[in-house]
């Protein structure tokens, strides 16, 4: 829990401080007092009585009471220190920056579960260990640089790398962007980056406080968390981009079926982020363009007037605002010709508007309120103005600062003269202003913010099951994959509609199945995982003789316990399946299926539950999403009933959390029917 004495502290200790500014001791104190911090502050040194002008108490036993306790000593010392503040002191914040706990050794770790303990025994907060600290309006404990200015309107920033944070500021301070809260939350030993957000939502204050949150993750822990604050305060009015790392991790390399080996924890931090609305980026400078695109109001459309006097940066940010989804649409008619006589001959109003390399200031605001009064289909302007060096640009960048200040739309400044104009882009900065130096990060960060999904709102409805079958075939279930017989009890206990089918072993008995089954029909091996790469399927069977045949030979593949015959049937193969993924739960995938979910692996990661409005516009972002809507005479599939597939899926993985992965691969889609042809169901309990 994150205490008052953590967020508003009258009195704060450094446990450690330090006449050594080059030592976390050192710097932290001289940070809280080049801050102003307007408590009482002490230091505890055995060493010494005063350190920087701060009374110093040898033995702790003699300090007053204090709220807050921030520890620059050696880990082994560290838990009897918290243990008698909080007892004694009354101390209820501590906050660790010391190494050498469970990021080091099992040692370190058992020492970390000890500080924990007596934080927990009374109802305190630990931030740490192994961080940064903690910088806010109220005080500045942080041992590190930069120190950016704090703003209301800033961002609140939480991180589980201190060194990441501070990277993160040192690139966003110098284009403008301004931060309020800054919690470097280390080894997370009681409260990550997931409660810090719950903090700030269970507070949050619409009037008074940041509607932009930054995260920075090298873990989920706890991602029922994150999503249900994340998405409470961007319904509250919030904007927040977050980078979680290590997306190159091999978690799925063991995975033995189609889905696991598509899914892993990666796939289910992009889903999580997406179902709570959450921009992901992916890099320091990604995450600081997202961040200044959220520092300008909201775009409300998706049609983008580029405004420049240098013809290629405006064509390389129309490319990525086009590829990205959004617009730059052509310019035309009376108002954009009389636009186009109040500028310099050679200049181009199409869209870019280019106002060439001599084009003023004056003639800037003639454009700029040309697209906020005359042309209604543009929904936001970017503004591209750099210069050789011939002459001062002063005058351009007051009048882009005024024409902001007045403007119906956004105006997004690109300023990549950071040398040449260095002066007046600090003077920009200077009046509140944030910018991009770079336009293709603009239009990257601008259509990744456009293209993010709202949260899902309200109670995921999912299809009746019938759960009492469901629990009945898992309970018996061993660990494994779940034989023919149970894979179809499911499928039916949860509504999703197969293709009849038959298994058996005797040569004796499958010619009487097959006449109720119907020629043509599709057999299969039943055992080997992998059916196609041993020879195991064979379709179009349309005689007696064929179907003995190629019983005769599958029965002889290794591992090969019968074979099983469906219907021959046709349609667009689709692809859904589950995964489940530690702390995260289940994952639906869907997509082509067959070969194409092999090649293309042009595949959807929901979490579940998967409801049908989530659903259907996951669906239209697949590539082949124009394939499954019929494409040159194919007929398309019916997506309400694909639809509904998922949404069943979701369903049964609530009644049995036991299954781990589930394949239906292929399922035939056509406008009346979504069949399940093959599947495959994996149980741990």
């Amino acid at each position: 829990m994150i205490t008052k004495q953590l967020t508003h502290p009258r009195s704060i200790v450094v446990v450690g401080g330090s006449n050594d500014i080059q030592k976390p001791g050192g710097k932290v104190l001289k940070n809280l007092l080049d801050g102003g911090f307007d408590g009482k502050l002490y230091v505890m040194n055995p060493k010494e009585n005063e350190v920087q002008g701060v009374k110093s108490f040898p033995d702790p036993k003699e300090m007053p009471d204090v709220d807050l306790a921030i520890f620059a000593i050696a880990a082994k010392y560290t838990p009897d220190t918290i243990e008698f503040l909080a007892q004694n002191k009354n101390t209820r914040a501590f906050i660790v920056l010391s190494a050498g706990f469970s990021e080091e050794s099992h040692e370190g770790k058992l020492l970390e579960d000890r500080m924990v303990e007596s934080v927990n025994k009374v109802n305190g907060s630990l931030i740490g260990p192994n961080c940064v600290g903690v910088l806010t309006p109220q005080y500045h404990g942080v041992f590190t640089q930069p120190i950016p200015k704090l703003d209301p309107n800033g961002c609140d920033f939480v991180s589980g790398s201190g060194a990441t944070a501070c990277f993160i500021m040192e690139a966003g301070i110098p284009k403008g962007l301004t931060f309020n809260n800054v919690y470097s939350v280390g080894n997370s030993a009681q409260m990550g980056v997931e409660e810090v957000l719950q903090y700030m939502d269970e507070t949050f204050d619409p009037e008074k406080d940041p509607k932009v949150k930054l995260l920075y993750f090298e873990k989920i822990d706890k991602p029922d968390l994150l999503l249900k604050h994340a998405s409470s305060l961007i319904r509250k009015g919030c904007r927040i981009a977050a980078v979680k790392a290590g997306a190159s991790e091999a978690g799925s390399r063991a995975a033995s079926s189609h889905t696991g080996a598509l899914a892993g924890s990666d796939a289910a931090a992009d889903a999580l982020f997406r179902k709570a609305g959450i921009v992901r980026c992916f890099g320091r400078e990604d995450l600081i363009s997202v961040a200044s695109v959220f520092m300008y109001p909201e775009l409300q459309g998706k049609n983008i007037a580029v405004i420049t006097h240098a013809g290629g940066p405006a064509v390389m940010l129309t490319d990525k605002l086009s590829a990205g989804g959004l617009n730059v649409p052509a310019i035309k008619g009376k108002d954009a010709e009389e636009l186009k006589s109040k500028l310099f001959p050679g200049s181009a109003v199409g869209n870019p508007i280019d106002f060439l390399a001599t084009g003023t200031a004056e003639q800037l605001g003639t454009i700029i309120d040309y697209v906020n009064d005359k042309f209604d289909e543009i929904d936001a302007m970017v503004v591209i103005f750099g210069t050789p060096g011939l002459f001062d640009v002063y005058d351009v960048y007051d009048l882009l600062d005024e024409k902001m200040k007045s403007s119906k739309k956004p105006i997004f400044p690109v300023l990549p003269s950071v040398l040449t104009a260095k002066n007046e882009v600090k003077a920009f900065v200077e009046k509140g202003r944030v910018y991009f130096p770079d336009e293709v990060m603009l239009g990257e960060a601008m259509a990744r913010v456009y293209q993010t999904p709202k949260p899902i709102s309200g109670d995921t409805v999912l299809p009746a099951v019938n759960e009492k079958q469901i629990r009945a075939v898992v309970e018996e279930a061993a660990d494994g994959y779940l034989a023919p017989e149970k894979v179809t009890a499911l499928l039916d206990a949860v509504g999703i509609p197969r293709a009849k089918e038959f298994t058996t072993s005797r040569k004796e008995e499958i010619v009487h199945l097959a006449e109720e089954v119907g020629f043509p029909l599709v057999m299969k091996v039943v055992g080997p995982l992998h059916k196609s790469d041993v020879g195991g399927v064979s379709l179009n069977i349309r005689d007696n003789n064929k179907l003995l045949s190629e019983m005769e030979r599958m029965m002889q593949i290794a591992g090969a316990k019968g074979v099983l015959i469906q219907p021959m049937l046709s349609g667009t193969e689709l692809f859904a399946g589950v995964k489940k993924e530690d702390k995260f739960g289940h994952m639906i995938l869907f997509g082509l299926g067959g070969i194409f979910i092999e090649v293309l692996k042009d595949v959807r990661t929901t979490l579940a539950p998967l409801g049908k409005t989530e659903a259907l516009a996951e669906l239209k972002k697949l590539k082949s999403y124009k394939i499954i809507r019929g494409v040159r005479g194919m007929e398309g599939v019916n997506e309400e009933l694909f639809v509904d597939v998922l949404m069943r899926l979701s369903a049964l993985v609530k009644a049995a959390p036991e299954i781990t992965e589930m394949d239906l691969n292929p399922l035939l889609g056509g406008k009346r029917q979504v069949v399940a042809v093959d599947a495959r169901v994996r149980i741990t309990k």
